[in-house]
């Protein structure tokens, strides 16, 4: 009785893994399709439908709509939290809870390897992102990189012969062409509107980003919170800029990053994982026309030289301090960052014609960027502060202080601890020289300064 017994729960227990077995192995399958691969059909435009209404803005909603996807993230927030009433001031502590929040956006299929782009700050801070794509399928992301100064972001999913949108250039855009918008705004999924281009190379401040973004699209095309890191397309259906943001006071004025400046940001990313941006090697400073009047220079708009880095290619092009930048490969320069702007876009080693007023007189120079030096960002502080620091103990420690230098004249002397550039934390000199190149065109620098239980902020000019 014993062994019957035994052998028939053996039975009825290898039966029970057998059928689980058959109903898992479906699923499990079914999930690895839909996840890998989906399905971004686009039925026909139905035969009933007249040629008076198959418009072009209804053609690219038709052609484009699946390429557009929403993108879901969660962050995690932990907070320390005391006890109202029995310990209204944190007297002991309080004790630590997490919390998850989650935010949707847009995004689109750059690539069909799987590449979408969407917006920096849509992803910013996630500790987990989902693509969903307009047949309901739900993709795990991986971040690949990001650009915080264009506010861009590259993902990548795990789906192959994806419907990519068709990428078109914002070199010749012109101000009253048709441009449409498509995104998820309130987690509207695939919502369409259209507008027209209001603007070009606009320069908008961003108190959350605490920068200001440039040469951005201004569209009158509805654009409202969850459209960010959809894309704007031409007419033609083609993407020309990367919807990321509006006058939260205004009415019909939304901004996007132009495609062209967005191409360079992406395939560095996917390259390098990081924007590996050309160096010239020159500081330049804004001229308005009243500063132009107040210092009695003859050009009244453009970017000033204000330092010329020894042995930059600006250097080696023959630009000088004080010469003021009018235009780049023909087009005008106004600020600061225009020039950058434009700049930032160009390859290494492509030669970059630039229009400079020097004492009154227009001239032509030629200058070929290149890839910054390694050690730029550490070179940069010697020069401007005359500083030079090592690692120690997890902190950057000032062991040089130059004799006559900026940094002699107010105080600064070895073992004082660098903690910050321009507001970012730094841990090592590694941490330090980059943050220091990504300044290398700023008009000035403030490091912040540890001393004992004190940390003092101090601003370094750029300029000459």
């Amino acid at each position: 009785m014993l062994r019957t017994y035994d052998c028939g729960m053996k039975l009825r227990f290898l039966l029970i893994l057998f059928f689980i077995s058959l109903a898992c192995k479906p699923v499990a399958e079914s999930q690895t399709v839909d996840a890998r691969q989906p399905r971004q059909e686009r039925a026909p435009i139905p035969a009933s439908v007249g040629a008076s209404r198959r418009t072009p803005i209804v053609t690219v909603a038709h052609d484009v709509g699946p390429a557009v996807v929403n993108i879901q993230t969660e962050s995690t927030i932990r907070r320390r939290e005391v006890d109202p009433f029995f310990d209204p001031f944190g007297v002991f502590g309080g004790r630590d809870r997490s919390y998850t929040s989650q935010s949707l956006g847009s995004g689109f299929v750059w690539s069909s390897e799987g590449i979408i782009v969407t917006n920096n700050h849509v992803v910013e801070g996630a500790s987990r992102i989902t693509v969903n794509f307009s047949d309901g399928t739900q993709v795990p992301a991986k971040l690949i990189g990001v650009d915080p100064d264009s506010d861009v972001a590259v993902l990548r999913v795990d789906a192959k012969n994806l419907l990519a949108a068709p990428i078109g250039t914002s070199s010749d855009l012109l101000i009253g062409e048709t441009v449409i918008a498509v995104g998820n705004p309130f987690g509207l999924s695939g919502t369409v509107t259209t507008g027209v281009v209001s603007a070009l190379g606009r320069s908008v401040p961003s108190k959350e980003a605490g920068r200001t973004f440039t040469d951005f699209i201004q569209t009158d095309a509805s654009i409202n919170p969850g459209n960010s890191g959809g894309p704007l397309l031409n007419i033609e259906g083609r993407v020309i800029g990367i919807n990321t943001m509006i006058y939260a006071n205004a009415q019909g004025i939304g901004f996007a990053i132009p495609v062209d400046r967005a191409k360079k940001v992406i395939q560095d990313i996917l390259r390098y994982g990081q924007v590996h941006s050309a160096w010239i090697g020159a500081v330049t400073a804004t001229i308005t026309p009243e500063e132009a009047r107040r210092t009695g220079l003859r050009a009244s708009r453009g970017a000033l030289v204000a330092r010329v880095i020894p042995g930059s290619p600006a250097q080696t092009a023959g630009l000088k301090a004080g010469d003021i930048i009018t235009a780049v490969a023909g087009k005008p320069v106004d600020s600061r960052e225009a020039f950058s702007t434009y700049t930032a876009t160009v390859p290494s080693g492509q030669p970059l014609p630039l229009t400079v007023s020097r004492d009154g007189a227009t001239q032509s120079i030629s200058v070929r960027p290149t890839d910054a030096p390694r050690d730029l960002g550490l070179r940069i502080l010697w020069e401007i502060a005359g500083i030079h620091v090592i690692d120690q103990s997890g902190t950057v420690v000032i062991d040089e202080v130059s004799r006559n230098s900026r940094s002699e004249s107010i105080g600064l002397a070895r073992g004082d601890v660098i903690v910050g550039v321009n507001g970012t934390e730094v841990a090592s000199v590694k941490d330090l020289n980059a943050a220091l190149t990504q300044s290398a065109e700023r008009s000035s620098v403030v490091l912040q300064v540890a001393r004992g239980r004190y940390i003092y902020s101090l601003t370094f000019p750029m300029g000459t």
